[in-house]
């Protein structure tokens, strides 16, 4: 039995005492504690074993108070279980040195069985929910398709994608194969990760602001769709397209319980797109978390003012930055569960 079950409740639209909260890249390096593994452990050595990616689950829930605990892993393991050589490079970010460029490439990539590449994160998601013993709920996760292509193709980072654009665009029999074989893999990987025991998961599209709406359909939101129909039956789900808010209304229509949305729209605008049958979540600026604790906290009262009650997860509207100090992160949780709508 969950101790604290006011996430799943907000995503099933049950009323609730109060609005949920946790934060995006919560488990990190904004933390003292995470950086003291870190310069113990290589990163995919900490996703890799179950102990570690456990005690880093953990920290944010015993040091900063949130009301769920997301799984420490990378949207990453995915392209690296299908085939590719994946490196994180501190400060650098990710680098695929032999990217997705041809139909010969292609070859090089599988759908492969996720109990043999993944087992690792179902180990984890076993010890988590052990040592969690039912204080909060464990959200599963993974990158929602396009986002992985992106890297599959480009190779690493990057503020346009335009090789991973041109890609689809030039090739787009390639890319689609491509597409619907991450989202095949997602959906197993997924599945076996609420079988391990994640309580909801949430399907990340960090670069799908980077499309067109129609673009948005044909390269992320079909794919997405066919996830959300795969394990909304199974665990309450979440999606967030950072940036894509013109589509709020389709991704609505996935059937998905919650939607993420980033700082660069309005609360009410957000809830006109959306519909008032799904739960929103955000959408505090990640950034304005440097600001002093009393403004913090000004700041989360009028963003819970704006959503208004019910149907909202207090959260930011991307990652959490590693400069934030930790007294900050935990006013913002703070000032979330101290807050009642009149």
């Amino acid at each position: 039995m969950l101790q604290n079950d006011l996430l799943l409740r907000t995503l099933r639209g049950e009323t609730t005492e109060r609005t949920p909260v946790w934060m995006m890249r919560q488990a990190g390096r904004y933390l003292p504690e995470y950086m003291v593994l870190r310069e113990k452990y290589g990163f995919f050595e900490r996703c890799q074993t179950p102990e570690l990616a456990c005690e880093i689950t953990l920290q944010p829930v015993d040091i900063v108070g949130v009301d769920a605990a997301i799984l420490f892993s990378d949207i990453l393991v995915v392209p690296q279980a299908m085939g590719l050589e994946v490196q994180l490079i501190e400060s650098k970010g990710p680098v695929l040195p032999d990217p997705i460029k041809t139909v010969n490439d292609l070859s090089r990539v599988r759908v492969p069985n996720v109990d043999e590449t993944l087992g690792y994160v179902f180990d984890a998601i076993k010890l988590i929910k052990k040592e969690l013993n039912g204080r909060v709920p464990l959200i599963g996760f993974a990158g929602a398709p396009w986002t992985l292509l992106c890297y599959m193709v480009q190779g690493k980072g990057s503020k346009t994608f335009d090789e991973a654009k041109a890609f689809c665009y030039t090739q787009p029999q390639l890319a689609h194969q491509l597409l619907q074989m991450i989202t095949d893999t997602t959906i197993a990987y997924l599945k076996a990760q609420v079988k391990a025991g994640a309580d909801t998961v949430q399907i990340f599209d960090s670069w799908g602001g980077l499309l067109s709406p129609a673009d948005f359909e044909n390269l992320s939101l079909k794919y997405i769709r066919q996830i959300v129909d795969a394990v909304k039956e199974e665990v309450p789900t979440i999606v967030f397209a950072k940036g894509a808010w013109h589509s709020l209304d389709s991704m609505a229509a996935t059937g998905a319980h919650g939607l993420g949305i980033d700082w660069c729209i309005k609360p009410e605008l957000a809830r006109q797109f959306a519909g008032n049958n799904i739960t929103l979540q955000g959408n505090f600026d990640p950034a304005k978390l440097l600001s002093p604790i009393p403004v913090i906290q000004k700041e989360v009262r009028e963003m819970l003012q704006a959503f208004g009650p019910g149907r909202h997860i207090a959260n930011l509207g991307h990652g959490i930055l590693p400069n934030v100090p930790v007294d900050h992160a935990r006013a913002f949780v703070d000032a979330v569960k101290e807050f009642k709508h009149s």
